[in-house]
């Protein structure tokens, strides 16, 4: 189970160090590779050999692009705290619909508090 989801707002805790305690937003979450895109970190360059679209335009050139940092070097940031937090998930029991339902919750470390619903 991943514990950051797409659209959530993260902190670069290891890394380069001009990117170390940076913070962007996920924008895709690669679960096969426990990696993550994250909004404006680990840029790089990418060349693409010159080509045509099937509408006649010429595609191809130097394009920088997001490449995905592994799991382990984000973390979940607080903008209260202005800063990380840990996280972790537990299961709970809701009522909804009138049916006890299992809910896995994401849960902040040292508070116990939901985050929200996974």
């Amino acid at each position: 189970m991943a514990k950051i989801k797409k659209g959530d707002l993260v902190i670069r805790i290891s890394g380069p160090r001009d990117e170390r305690g940076k913070t962007g937003r996920v924008l895709e979450v690669l679960k096969d590779s426990n990696r993550v895109i994250v909004e404006g970190l680990n840029r790089v360059t990418k060349h693409t050999k010159a080509g045509q679209s099937a509408r006649g335009t010429r595609t191809g050139g130097v394009e920088v692009v997001e490449a995905p940092i592994h799991i382990s070097n984000v973390q979940l940031y607080d903008k209260d705290a202005k800063r990380g937090k840990r996280i972790g998930a537990r299961v709970e029991q809701v009522e909804r619909d009138g049916r006890t339902r299992n809910v896995r919750v994401r849960v902040t470390r040292g508070h116990g508090e939901p985050e929200k619903d996974i």
